[in-house]
């Protein structure tokens, strides 16, 4: 069987951190397995559903990686489909004409509360002949089993078991004739070939209901996967008050994509002890087996070192590209083809240790301005008389000097010997007069990165 997955998020708002993790974990099981990996948009909400929060998610599923086959479906575009079916589960007994109004359903309601029963509406129209049915709006309703139970297998829950007495007859379609996302979701799921339906356990219960509409129409069922919902620190559904929720705000605090999948696979899935993976790791390892039963724990400070790690171990032209992505994210400047060329030269000593994007960007600080640059109160109160009039005689000899890192490291040790004191002790005026600050990479590391004529201009700024 090829599979197939879906994601199906509504253009209600933006892509929730939630929402990404579903649609990473169909997207690791499709590509690790040659399937295919679909995009449905579920827009029937159209008092909600915006244009702007479509794009959203679609860029967010874009800077997280997960490209989707074939063109995003539009729910709502399928509705004469839907009606469709409803009208065929109708004709074939499965289904019927309900004209009650919303007074007798709510009158049945409070009947029931007051006798302590099931409010689950019974529709008196269920088995009446269609001869006797009066000139009147109606909905149309399934029918549902009123007695015994229904075990589904879930890959992540189990065997799970719903009494059938719960389930309503629910609506299929509106007295307007509009469908119900319930019947909607299976229609296109099938449709679509979906088989495997892997998604929040806050769906679990309509499991049930839809089961319902595939035993109906006889239809093939998927598998499903039920997964847990991601929740805060404190134990509570990942909200707002936790921070940010949603993939677009992730990409402008500056986290990488790569750090950002790693994370969210592990969220809740596990590969033995393996905490830090690659893309081609994940698509190999995730199965459903690995996703645990229980709510997993979002860790900002996890998310960070994971970050970090894929930073330092990235390709230094991807991590670039990331990079200008970013800025553009948060609306700054692009990077000019200067500043591409030194950050491409500074990669392998900035990204060691920088744990998100900002941070990149702060080491670099030194290589995004030419001479003579701005320093900090620190980084001036390095630049005393002494250490102004020893960078001095250093400029001379640097101008004939071969620019290497065994050279510059010999001079600048020979001179700190002359004076007396430790190369270290150099190191904190040379990093105010090169990076204007002082925290910095390596004095030489930006020597070499700034060139030769940059670096002495910096110094003699400096020393002047």
């Amino acid at each position: 069987m090829s599979v197939v997955t879906r994601f199906a998020p509504s253009p209600t708002g933006a892509l929730h951190i939630g929402g990404a993790r579903t649609a990473l974990f169909n997207w690791l099981y499709a590509r690790g397995r040659g399937g295919k990996f679909v995009l449905r948009i579920e827009d029937t909400d159209k008092t909600r559903s915006t244009d702007e929060n479509k794009q959203a998610i679609l860029d967010g599923l874009s800077w997280l990686g997960l490209d989707w086959d074939g063109d995003p479906v539009s729910q709502a575009e399928n509705a004469p489909r839907h009606i469709e079916v409803a009208q065929q589960m109708l004709a074939d007994g499965h289904a019927y004409k309900c004209f009650s109004t919303q007074e007798e359903i709510e009158f049945f309601r409070e009947t029931a509360r007051a006798a302590k029963q099931s409010t689950l509406f019974q529709s008196p129209w269920r088995d009446v002949a269609a001869a006797d049915h009066p000139d009147l709006p109606y909905v149309i309703r399934l029918k549902a089993p009123r007695d015994g139970k229904t075990t589904l297998h879930d890959e992540v829950q189990g065997d799970v078991t719903w009494a059938n007495d719960q389930l309503d007859d629910m609506i299929l379609l509106r007295s307007d004739g509009s469908p119900v996302y319930m019947l909607a979701v299976v229609v296109d799921d099938h449709d679509m070939g979906v088989t495997h339906v892997i998604r929040g356990d806050d769906h679990l219960a309509n499991a049930f209901r839809q089961n319902l509409i595939y035993e109906a129409m006889g239809w093939a069922k998927p598998v499903l996967a039920h997964i847990p919902l991601i929740f805060g620190p404190d134990g509570k559904k990942l909200s707002k008050r936790h921070g940010a929720t949603g993939a677009a705000e992730y990409q402008q605090m500056g986290y990488p994509a790569a750090g950002m999948r790693n994370y969210l696979t592990r969220l809740g899935w596990s590969h033995g002890d393996d905490e830090f993976f690659t893309d081609a790791q994940a698509r190999e390892w995730f199965d459903l087996g690995g996703i645990g039963k229980s709510p997993a724990r979002f860790d900002t400070k996890k998310l960070t070192n994971i970050c970090g790690q894929h930073i330092a171990a990235s390709d230094d032209a991807a991590l670039l590209q990331e990079l200008q992505d970013y800025l553009a994210s948060v609306g700054e400047d692009a990077l000019t083809e200067q500043q591409k060329d030194r950050f491409l030269r500074a990669m392998y000593c900035l990204k060691e240790r920088a744990k998100t994007m900002p941070d990149l960007f702060e080491k670099a600080r030194f290589l995004l301005v030419n001479h003579p640059i701005d320093r900090d109160e620190k980084a001036q109160k390095l630049l005393d008389d002494v250490s102004r009039g020893i960078l001095s005689e250093l400029t001379p000899q640097l101008q004939n000097a071969s620019w290497t890192r065994d050279t510059l490291e010999g001079i600048v040790a020979s001179l700190a010997e002359a004076h007396e004191t430790k190369l270290g002790k150099l190191a904190g005026p040379l990093r105010a007069a090169l990076a204007g600050r002082a925290v910095s990479p390596s004095v030489f590391d930006m020597m070499l990165v700034l060139g030769q004529a940059e670096t002495i201009a910096r110094i003699q700024d400096a020393s002047d």
